[in-house]
């Protein structure tokens, strides 16, 4: 039995599940709402304040879709309780992000300023010139967002200059051999 899938989650005080026809299922907390459908063979199941995950047999599909149905449902439930949050730095002589209203704005070397929109359900906030934090109740979408961000300027490996996750290590070159 996977010993993800077969996890129990706990769904907080203030969190409403909702399971409709399809596997489609709906969970509304303090930050929002988030839908998802998810595979028919899986069997999803609310017990009080708690989901359970079933599968049908232990063939190899319905095993590896038992705990990413876990998985996923587990981050629906934890982003409308906490939301989730990517952090990014910026590393660089005159590089910098400022926010104009709601739109982020990147000075990265290049002959212009990128502009970033938010999405529905996404904000940046800038709490120094040199770092950017991505903030939204879904998990795959603040991940999505923060790389677009990091490849506007991906860090280079001579300098190390460019967009980075916080706490990423770049694998630094040496360059020209010199002397």
């Amino acid at each position: 039995m996977s010993r993800i899938g077969r996890k129990a989650i706990a769904v907080p005080a203030g969190v409403d599940v909702k399971i409709e026809e399809g596997n489609v299922v709906t969970v509304k907390g303090p930050k929002g709402t988030l839908t998802k459908t998810f595979h028919p063979r899986m069997t999803i199941e609310l017990d009080g304040s708690t989901l359970h995950v079933k599968r049908p047999t232990d063939e190899k599909e319905d095993r590896a879709l038992h705990g990413l149905t876990r998985s996923l449902l587990a981050n629906m439930v934890e982003g409308v309780t906490h939301g989730y949050e990517k952090k990014l730095e910026i590393v660089g002589t005159g590089y910098r992000a400022a926010m104009s209203g709601k739109t982020l704005v990147l000075n990265l070397g290049y002959s212009h300023d990128i502009k970033m929109e938010p999405e529905e359900g996404i904000s940046f906030e800038t709490p120094t010139a040199t770092n950017i934090t991505v903030h939204g109740i879904d998990k795959q979408r603040v991940g999505e967002i923060a790389a677009q961000v990091r490849g506007t300027r991906p860090p280079e490996p001579y300098h190390g200059k460019g967009v980075k996750y916080e706490g990423e290590k770049i694998r630094r070159k040496s360059g020209k051999a010199g002397k």
